[in-house]
């Protein structure tokens, strides 16, 4: 392989301190292209010392009496694996999986991680992985996630019982059909086009106290990805863009009351209006010409698939949960890469130009838009949503070695709660070149290590007809979202939103890097962000045509297209 072990892990220990900010131009442009485009500019700021370089070796009194009673109360249970003791101080001050990440390293693909007297087996192989997610999936429930998630998404399609789920999901997944895809298309479109436009706004308005404003350009993504599923799930406009939204308030109580009255009025609302009809009717339907463009339409008038309505809240509710906040990261990450890569963002920008240029988007447009769709899913390589996937045993099951894990595999017994590590399987060095660059261009290379037994490879024409490349593509090292029957339902609506929201501002935007990209600091809960959020401060910018390079100031660079690396730019995250 390309990255050794020890360079990855080093890689991935690199300094992690403050949050990008983004600042807009006035002006600017850019080659190869006939109309004028606007600078965002990133800038990093370094705002906290990096915990992540202090010698493991250090142990406080703490972490001594942490694993001595990790020892006492946890032992060998799982007889062969390796077991990672887990110093309390490894999961202050950054996210779990950078720690899961190093003993990934240190005991391999399959090992036990042990706090006191809770312990959890930790995956990070697509061999393991394609077991417990495809193979032996209804050996598993969602176990510790489905507790977490009960009081607010109740029998959502996430942490649904596995009975429940085999019922709602059998009714769900006929909505996401193609004419509505291509509905949403038109309604990804208006969203991404409200945000470019408030953006625009900001950049050219005289105003001297807008000028001056800071606009949390990761809020602006989540803005738009909660008004694309208010529009798409369920019919309702939060217009979150241009006035601001009790959901992203996050004040968490007074907001499940908002969105659970909303959600029962519109409910209440579209079984009043029902047209019921056979799923086949529902999937031929004319969308140009109907007024509620809506998911929850299509459940409501599938005939037979009747339902109360506590049921259609928690599936209303898990989609929009799930939606927006995994939407705005991937294009919060999206824009991070790019702004240090600009060659890849100008290549970007004139498959963009070239495929939009005469027309709207349309989803024959987007199937050709194969490097911006690379981008969306090497931006979910490197920071995956979320970086987790969690089950639990039903009943004693045997899990495979892995790669140079025990030939025998490993015995598991019921009740054992897993953590597939999706950030480790993304970046591991044993089924990645290169796994900390971003390299969109990988995914249309094929690869194949015969030292992996078990793994059938990276193959771009396994899954003939995919949009994007997916699990199936690349045997479970690619897992985006998740795998196997339990793989998330909306997977292809939110890469298309993505797509067509990342097309649009690359449309109208260049992104600069202005300091280190060292210096992002990363939070994680469902999903991976920014601590202190990117930011877009407004100001005048001199007209500028691009030249190849820019450095970090945005100066034009000496450096020729294409035969030098942009200088003070990192490729490596």
């Amino acid at each position: 392989m390309a990255a050794t072990a020890s360079t990855a892990a080093a890689l991935l220990t690199r300094p992690v301190g403050g949050a990008p900010h983004f600042a807009a131009s006035s002006s600017s442009s850019a080659s190869a292209s006939s109309h004028r485009r606007r600078l965002l500019s990133v800038r990093c700021q370094s705002t906290s010392v990096d915990k992540q370089q202090e010698p493991k070796a250090k142990r406080s009194v703490l972490d001594n009496a942490s694993n001595l009673l990790t020892n006492l109360l946890s032992g060998g249970s799982l007889g062969n694996m390796p077991v990672a003791e887990g110093a309390v101080t490894d999961l202050f001050g950054k996210p779990l999986f950078f720690s899961l990440y190093d003993w990934f390293i240190e005991h391999g693909s399959v090992y036990k991680l042990a706090f006191g007297p809770k312990s959890f087996v930790v995956v990070s192989d697509p061999i393991v992985a394609r077991h417990i997610l495809r193979e032996n999936a209804f050996c598993y429930d969602k176990g510790v996630l489905a507790e977490i998630l009960k009081p607010i998404m109740g029998k959502g399609l996430i942490p649904a019982d596995l009975d429940t789920w085999k019922q709602r999901r059998k009714v769900i997944t006929p909505g996401f059909h193609a004419l509505f895809i291509e509905a949403m298309v038109r309604i990804f479109t208006k969203c991404s086009e409200r945000t470019i436009s408030k953006l625009e706004q900001l950049t050219e308005s005289d105003d001297a106290e807008q000028k001056s404003a800071i606009v949390d350009l990761e809020a602006e993504f989540s803005n738009l990805a909660l008004d694309i599923i208010g529009l798409g799930i369920f019919n309702y406009d939060f217009d979150s863009v241009t006035k601001e939204s009790p959901v992203i308030k996050r004040k968490f109580h007074a907001d499940l009351k908002v969105i659970n009255d909303c959600l029962d009025s519109l409910i209440k609302n579209a079984k009043e209006t029902r047209q019921e009809a056979d799923v086949e009717k529902l999937q031929q339907r004319d969308y140009s010409s109907l007024k509620d463009v809506s998911l929850l339409r299509f459940l409501v008038d599938m005939r037979g698939a009747d339902v109360d309505d506590r049921q259609l809240r928690d599936d209303l509710m898990t989609m929009l949960i799930a939606g927006h906040e995994t939407t705005a990261a991937v294009l919060t990450w999206s824009i991070y890469l790019l702004a240090q890569n600009p060659t890849k963002m100008r290549k970007a920008q004139a498959e963009v130009d070239s495929i939009l240029s005469s027309g709207a988007v349309t989803v024959e447009s987007l199937k050709k838009m194969e490097y911006i769709k690379s981008i969306i899913v090497e931006s979910l390589r490197l920071y995956p949503q979320p970086p987790l996937l969690i089950r639990r045993s039903l009943r004693p099951d045997k899990l495979p070695g892995g790669y140079n894990g025990a030939k025998e595999g490993y015995e598991i017994p019921a009740g054992t709660d897993i953590f597939v590590s999706i950030y480790n399987l993304h970046r591991s060095p044993y089924f990645w070149d290169r796994p900390n660059e971003f390299e969109p261009e990988r995914f249309s290379v094929p690869k194949k290590d015969e030292d992996v037994e078990g793994w059938a490879g990276f193959d771009p024409g396994r899954s003939p007809g995919a949009m994007y490349p997916n699990e199936i593509i690349a045997d479970f090292a690619f897992l985006p979202f998740g795998g196997g029957p339990r793989k998330c339902v909306g997977d292809q609506f939110a890469l298309l939103e993505s797509t067509v929201a990342l097309a649009l501002m690359l449309q109208k935007f260049d992104v600069e890097l202005r300091g280190s990209p060292d210096k992002v600091e990363m939070v994680t809960g469902a999903t991976i962000h920014t601590k202190n959020a990117f930011h877009l401060a407004p100001r005048v910018w001199r007209q500028v045509r691009f030249q190849s390079c820019f450095d970090l100031t945005g100066k034009p660079d000496a450096c020729s297209a294409g035969n030098k690396k942009p200088k003070g730019i990192n490729n490596q995250i």
